[in-house]
């Protein structure tokens, strides 16, 4: 599955010409693209998909979506290690 999910911004740098940031996406850490939204800011949250942030998040819907990921098991489901879930779907 590939979902937008939201996360905070930790740091921003370029790397390569690129404005690229890193984001806690509920305890994962994720490098990613924030070229879309040029005036993003350590702090503030953001939805990302793909590797792209594409938009602005207050803190409140961030973490409420987060919260609601976490219990569905998605956040696992998009960043964790995909042989562990393959392995875990093959035991099923």
């Amino acid at each position: 599955m590939c979902l937008a999910v939201p996360g905070k911004v930790l740091e921003i740098k370029e790397r390569d010409g690129t404005r690229m940031a890193t984001v806690d996406f509920g305890g994962m850490a994720k490098e990613v693209c924030c070229e879309y939204l040029p005036d993003l800011q350590p702090g503030e949250y953001a939805i990302v998909h793909v590797g792209f942030a594409l938009q602005r998040l207050d803190e409140e819907s961030a973490r409420q979506t987060l919260a609601l990921f976490e219990e569905l098991g998605l956040l696992e489901e998009e960043f964790g290690d995909p042989w562990e879930l393959a392995a875990q779907e093959a035991a099923k």
